[in-house]
């Protein structure tokens, strides 16, 4: 809850404050330049820092017979005003010994004192201060909430720079830069609201005046360079030296500005005559004019530009969090009474929450009855047969924003009837903590009485979708329902919408419920054989896909129609060059694998559409054996013969076996591994490849088939091969 407060209130600075921090930020960078342009040329001399004043005035006094003013600005360059010997005004950067003049002394441009004025008061005078300041004031809070929130995202100080989980960009580069530009920015923020008191007179100021030895009626003179105060004085500690208006009145003197005091010397003999020193606020005031504007260092300028530039870019990358976090719409069909499948997220940026819709919109198309919500929304399911639990950590250890109630909730309201339950965690394994919360909840859920183990929990390092694709696979395998088990499901990333023109599609009969149906992209498309196709019949966030054949500058589908079918009713509804809209997604880890010895094609119905593509394209005429199942002999299968008869032909198929399971030598696919074993066990035992694509049965016979061929033999279990991405699966 905590951490909901900060997170709040960061974000709730940042709205209330973002339209004057724009403006305060666009002005600061342009200052920022400009405070680093002004130190080009450089009018600094090398013997400035080890200069007295004494030296100075002396030396110059033999150029300038009438000198009115001597200054030192910020950036250590000495600028006189005074008259030369042909009685010429002079005002420029001068050599602080000899005089010689080095460059003139440039009044700022109109746009950069406008940008000043813009900068500092927004053209409102008083009022306009005020709400700088006040905007200081709150980039400060959203400074301190940020750290704040850094740590607690870095579970403590000590991981504060330890590696950052990229979860997408915004987030990374928001969190990376922040931890190293948010101390300028800080220091940007404090300055600012200090100064803006100290112009609104909220820090008082009182001098300290400390009057010297009376004045003697008459004083013993000296020459200037022999001035006790002026020898002890160096140079690059003077602000401004005035001179006595009258060189002959003793009552004129010099008035010595130093970073800390001011001195009014005696013009005759050098003597201190009152001194004024400055309160520790003025002192304050210069230490954060210095820090707020860079103006006394280059590299310092330099780093609150970045910083002032900074803050547009943490304004953007955190709306475009915040965006994120709330993008991911729920869409639930059935009431949580209704429910038979629950889903529950916690979540902390909205990723976790992705990967929990994703699954909750396949099961909605599967026709369950799914249901998904917060962790914080858990209540009594009165139909629930499935909670399935995904959350991230956070902190050390802790619950993520929308999961801080949930264990409270499980005591509170228990289901009256047996649930089976699976926890997912997500986190990084570079804290220590790595999904603690998830494990905490697992072991929460599994001593309630009503709650059934369906899976062991499973981890998840850095949002990685081949290790969220193992747990689909083994939750679909062992609850018979049918979920993607593509990477490209599950990445945040969605490609964007294409058209597709309907080039030809066949037409089913009484003996053949598949049609094939042929697409070509309006416009530019990369795809190839193995990719998925998605599409959205009812132009809302259903989806249904498809696996990709590329049959030359096309995408080959093939398709069962199946009665009331949401996808394949659509699919078949579309005339002759029709455009259709969907989504091509890559799905790389089932594409064909040019590199390996051999490989083995495993299909049964429209599982076989990548496959034509796959053997099409065989370039490289790699050995390919085809093993299809069917269920009748018909027309379609002869046109599957023909095609793998032609393919034989031109060397891109090796070889090839249907089996029909309902035709009166019944056979399946499983059965032909069987007979081929000791091809199989050759095929995997020398680096090559299985593919297998289909129904979600299938798959598991063929792989329960494959392991006994495996087992039987004395070789390595089937998961060996697994690991070795030897054994690859898109199946449904």
């Amino acid at each position: 809850m905590i951490v909901s407060i900060w997170r709040y209130a960061h974000l709730a600075l940042a709205v209330i404050s973002s339209l004057f921090l724009v403006i305060l930020s666009v002005t600061g960078v342009i200052l920022a330049f400009d405070a680093i342009d002004e130190k080009i040329p450089a009018y600094k001399t090398d013997e400035f820092n080890t200069l007295d004043l004494a030296q100075s005035v002396s030396g110059l006094r033999k150029v300038y017979p009438e000198i009115i003013e001597l200054s030192v600005d910020h950036n250590r360059f000495v600028s006189i005003d005074a008259l030369d010997e042909g009685g010429n005004n002079v005002r420029a950067y001068i050599h602080p010994v000899t005089g010689a003049v080095l460059g003139p002394v440039q009044p700022k441009s109109q746009f950069i004192q406008w940008i000043t004025a813009l900068h500092r008061s927004l053209f409102l005078k008083d009022t306009g201060r005020i709400i700088v300041g006040v905007v200081s004031f709150l980039l400060l809070l959203i400074s301190v909430s940020g750290v704040i929130l850094i740590i607690k995202r870095q579970q403590g100080i000590r991981h504060f720079f330890a590696r950052i989980n990229r979860d997408f960009f915004a987030q990374y580069f928001h969190v990376v830069s922040g931890r190293w530009l948010l101390i300028p920015v800080f220091i940007v923020a404090l300055t600012g609201t200090y100064l803006f008191m100290v112009r609104m007179n909220l820090v008082k100021k009182n001098n300290q005046e400390i009057v010297h030895a009376p004045e003697p009626a008459e004083p013993v003179a000296r020459d200037v360079k022999d001035f006790t105060v002026f020898q002890q004085t160096k140079l690059s500690e003077v602000e401004k030296l005035e001179f006595p208006f009258d060189a002959d009145d003793p009552d004129e003197h010099y008035v010595l500005k130093l970073k800390d005091r001011i001195l009014s010397v005696n013009q005759v003999s050098g003597d201190i005559m009152e001194e004024i020193r400055y309160p520790y606020a003025v002192l304050m005031e210069r230490l954060s004019l210095d820090l707020h504007t860079g103006r006394t260092s280059i590299i310092w300028a330099i780093v609150l530009g970045i910083a002032s530039l900074n803050i547009l870019v943490f304004m953007y990358t955190g709306f475009v969090i915040t965006f994120r976090r709330t993008r991911t719409k729920i869409r639930n069909k059935y009431k949580p009474s209704q429910a038979e499948i629950v889903l529950l997220a916690g979540t902390e940026n909205g990723s976790t929450l992705f990967f929990a819709n994703q699954i909750h919109k396949q099961l909605l198309a599967d026709g369950q009855r799914s249901f998904l919500a917060g962790m914080n929304q858990y209540q009594a399911y009165g139909q629930a047969r499935h909670i399935l639990v995904f959350t991230s950590t956070y902190g050390l250890g802790t619950a993520p924003t929308n999961a801080v109630n949930f264990e409270k909730l499980v005591q509170k309201y228990p289901q009256l009837q047996p649930v089976q339950f699976s926890v997912v965690g997500f986190g990084s394994k570079a804290y220590p903590d790595f999904c603690a919360y998830a494990r905490h909840i697992d072991k929460v859920l599994e001593q309630q009485s009503w709650a059934v183990r369906f899976l062991p929990l499973h981890t998840i390092h850095d949002r990685s979708t081949d290790e969220f694709i193992t747990w689909v696979r083994h939750w679909s395998e062992k609850a018979l329902m049918a979920l993607a088990a593509t990477p490209a499901v599950y990445r945040t990333k969605v490609p964007a919408l294409k058209k597709l023109k309907v080039v030809s599609k066949t037409l089913v009969t009484d003996s053949n419920s598949t049609f094939t149906i042929l697409l070509k992209p309006v416009s530019k498309l990369r795809f190839q054989s193995g990719d998925l196709l998605t599409i959205y019949p009812a132009n809302d966030n259903r989806e249904r896909f498809y696996s990709i054949g590329k049959n030359e500058d096309t995408i080959q589908l093939v398709v069962k129609l199946h009665p009331g079918g949401f996808g394949s009713g659509f699919l078949y509804g579309l005339e002759e060059n029709s455009i259709m809209q969907a989504r091509v997604m890559a799905n790389p880890h089932f594409y064909f694998p040019e590199k390996a010895p051999a490989v083995a094609l495993i299909a049964n119905g429209t599982g076989i559409a990548p496959f034509l593509g796959m053997i099409k394209n065989n370039r490289k005429n790699i050995p390919v054996h085809l093993y299809a199942g069917f269920r009748y002999n018909n027309e379609l299968a002869q046109q599957y013969r023909q095609f793998a008869l032609e393919e034989k032909a031109n060397n891109t198929l090796a070889g090839f076996d249907f089996a029909f399971s309902r035709e009166l030598d019944a056979c399946y696919v499983m059965d032909l591994i069987r007979r081929d074993q000791f091809f199989f066990v050759s095929l995997l035992n020398s680096n090559g490849v299985i593919m297998i694509c289909g129904s979600l049965k299938m798959q598991q016979d063929v792989e329960r088939v494959l392991e006994e061929v495996l087992m039987t033999g004395g070789h390595r279990q089937l998961s060996h091969y697994k690991e070795k991405n030897q054994i690859l699966t898109d199946c449904y």
